[in-house]
């Protein structure tokens, strides 16, 4: 059951990150999984900075957009700017 919460908000995170950011995307296969991966990476954020991480689903989407923002910049930054499908 957690697997498909994770797909769920991390479809909804990449999508929205996506739309945020300028740019091509990585697809969408690539969106969930920078999606996905933000989700940990924005909770992982949060936990350090003593937010508790029960927020409901809007807290939990903001946080995946959150460290989706940031793993697209550092993977923009690494890559070059260049969107490559995953």
């Amino acid at each position: 059951m957690f697997i498909i919460w994770w797909i769920i908000v991390g479809l909804i995170a990449g999508f929205l990150t996506g739309k945020l950011m300028k740019g091509s995307g990585y697809g969408a296969i690539g969106d969930i999984v920078i999606g996905i991966i933000g989700a940990v990476v924005g909770g992982f954020i949060m936990q350090k900075l003593g937010y508790a991480g029960s927020g409901g689903l809007i807290y939990t989407v903001i946080v995946a957009i959150v460290g989706a923002v940031l793993l697209t910049l550092l993977l923009r930054l690494v890559t070059g700017n260049r969107a490559r499908n995953l």
